[in-house]
């Protein structure tokens, strides 16, 4: 009987609602993308998206309606390039 409850609460953790994301070279056209979406191009975790919003921190963002969250495209790519590291310079 455990076995059967344990059964039904994993199809239930597997039914759990899933975010289908579009491939990054598409998101990149869109103006706008949800942290969903950030995730999957930026390579961060939802959580810590979440976390640097309540901390004040990472990249700008808009809140739309009560609870609706979105990203500028155009700040999305500005932040991860004024992150680059290049190795141009040779060391001495």
């Amino acid at each position: 009987m455990n076995e059967e409850k344990a059964v039904e609460k994993s199809d239930k953790v597997l039914n759990k609602k899933r975010h289908e994301i579009a491939p990054a070279n598409e998101l990149i056209k869109k103006p706008f993308l949800n942290e969903f979406e950030l995730a999957a191009i930026t390579g961060r975790a939802v959580s810590t998206l979440r976390n640097e919003r309540f901390m004040r921190k990472g990249l700008p963002y808009l809140k739309v309606g009560g609870r609706s969250i979105r990203y500028k495209s155009e700040d999305v790519i500005a932040f991860m390039e004024g992150r680059r590291i290049s190795f141009d310079e040779t060391m001495q």
